[in-house]
């Protein structure tokens, strides 16, 4: 099956939080209300990667995409007006 890089996701218990899961290794799920990160996978620098770097770059990736959605979601709601 394929499935995309991040998905959004919301849930009845959190009605005040959004999230973005991403669903690539290292997988993990970021509270956008919060910006608190929850990791599903162990995070182990290989030699040679700078692991802080390369988080600090999914979480941008993952902000990015909440933006993009959220944009989305704005034109849809206009052109419905």
């Amino acid at each position: 099956m394929n499935i995309p890089k991040f998905l959004l996701a919301d849930n009845s218990q959190f009605p005040e939080d959004l999230f973005v899961v991403h669903t690539e290794f290292p997988s993990f799920i970021l509270n956008i209300a919060t910006d608190e990160v929850e990791w599903m996978d162990d995070l182990e620098a290989e030699d040679g990667v700078n692991l802080e770097e390369e988080v600090a770059v999914l979480l941008d990736k993952a902000y990015e995409f909440y933006e993009q959605e959220m944009d989305s979601f704005d034109e849809e709601e206009d052109e419905d007006e």
